[in-house]
């Protein structure tokens, strides 16, 4: 089974533009990221994904594998599909270029979850409080009991209706497993009702009927999205860097 890592990696970010080329000690963002997924010896190949001739340039001067897309993309699931239309690879797993502490723990669950050949797409999860379910920037699913994701949103779900609250809270992990045909299905599908909603693509396999098994971890990280992030960033590497 040939497994490749994809890091979709645009320039102009919405709420933060340029931010996978601010420095974290002595490389960019994005470089950091690429070393870190590539460090881990999981992965057959580890590709930058990009619009970017600057991010493009960062990775190929410092001997990395990058590609350019050639069209605009919603979404990464789209710019990482454009770029493996034409690869001989099985499974995908795309990690966001903004996260340079990723570590390989959940990555490699994310992998195993593809041992089971019915999987056809994968993603991480994690418990969190009852106060953070309540925010709607963390993403939250319920799984049934074989780990298969029911529903993502950004309301609490599930909803407490009494006293004894069973479930607890997941938040979704937002990086995910692919086998290449379910990658490439998904881009030929319309965005669903439930996707638009929610402004969740994920959605989109669940409402097409295409299980999306989950994997739970306890890893967190700093995910790059505002100067605020940048800076939390740098001052955990200043005093983890040696450990």
């Amino acid at each position: 089974m040939k497994k490749i890592a994809l890091i979709p990696a645009r320039y102009a970010a919405t709420r933060f533009p340029a931010k996978l080329m601010q420095p974290i000690g002595d490389k960019p963002v994005i470089r950091f990221t690429y070393d870190q997924v590539v460090s881990m010896g999981l992965f057959d190949e580890v590709i930058v994904v990009t619009d970017s001739d600057i991010i493009f340039q960062e990775i190929r001067a410092h001997g990395g594998h990058a590609v350019m897309s050639k069209k605009e993309h919603e979404s990464g699931s789209d710019r990482i599909a454009e770029a493996v239309a034409g690869m001989d690879v099985d499974v995908i797993i795309n990690v966001q270029g903004d996260e340079p502490f990723i570590q390989r723990e959940p990555l490699e669950k994310l992998l195993r979850l593809f041992d089971d050949e019915t999987v056809q797409v994968g993603s991480l999860m994690r418990t969190i409080s009852a106060a953070e379910a309540e925010d709607p920037n963390m993403v939250k699913v319920v799984t049934d009991l074989s780990g298969n994701a029911l529903y993502f949103s950004r309301s609490p779900i599930p909803y407490p209706r009494s006293g004894d609250f069973q479930a607890g809270y997941n938040l979704h992990v937002g990086v995910y497993g692919y086998r290449k045909q379910a990658l490439m299905a998904f881009t030929g599908w319309a965005p669903s009702p439930a996707e638009q909603t929610e402004k969740l693509e994920q959605l989109r396999y669940l409402e097409h009927g295409v299980k999306i098994r989950m994997a739970s971890t306890t890893h967190t990280t700093i995910a790059i999205d505002t100067p605020g992030d940048l800076e939390r960033a740098r001052v955990w590497f200043a005093a983890n860097r040696n450990a």
